[in-house]
């Protein structure tokens, strides 16, 4: 059974808030968000925007790309101009478990990085 989307980014948040030791309204009130928003967040059912988990990743004081990395994710902004079409379809298809975007990212960067560019095939 695959996860939600962003469940697993959500669980690192959740735990880094309880190592902390802060109440969710606490910890909703300095990252600059809404209680309920938060509790989305964390449960896995919304993904934070990047303003958003730039203010969590502030309450928690670490990076934004150290959450992303906790949680098996690239943070955006990694992948190449070229491929980014493919790439942020890959990571907006709720459909996917975060293990399951790195997998299809890796896979789809080992094409690209291993095929021939523009080369058409013969007939």
């Amino acid at each position: 059974m695959s996860k939600r989307p962003a469940s697993t980014l959500g669980e690192i948040i959740r735990q880094q808030r309880e190592l902390a030791e802060m109440s969710m309204r606490q910890f909703a009130q300095i990252a600059g968000i809404s209680n309920p928003y938060l509790s989305q967040i964390e449960r896995g059912l919304r993904a934070p925007s990047q303003q958003v988990l730039d203010g969590i990743a502030r309450a928690l004081k670490v990076s934004a790309d150290a959450l992303y990395e906790q949680a098996g994710m690239s943070p955006p902004g990694d992948e190449q101009p070229l491929d980014s079409a493919v790439l942020d379809a890959i990571a907006a298809d709720p459909r996917l478990s975060a293990r399951q975007k790195a997998t299809l990212r890796e896979v789809y960067e080992a094409f690209v990085a291993g095929g021939p560019a523009g080369r058409r095939p013969s007939r």
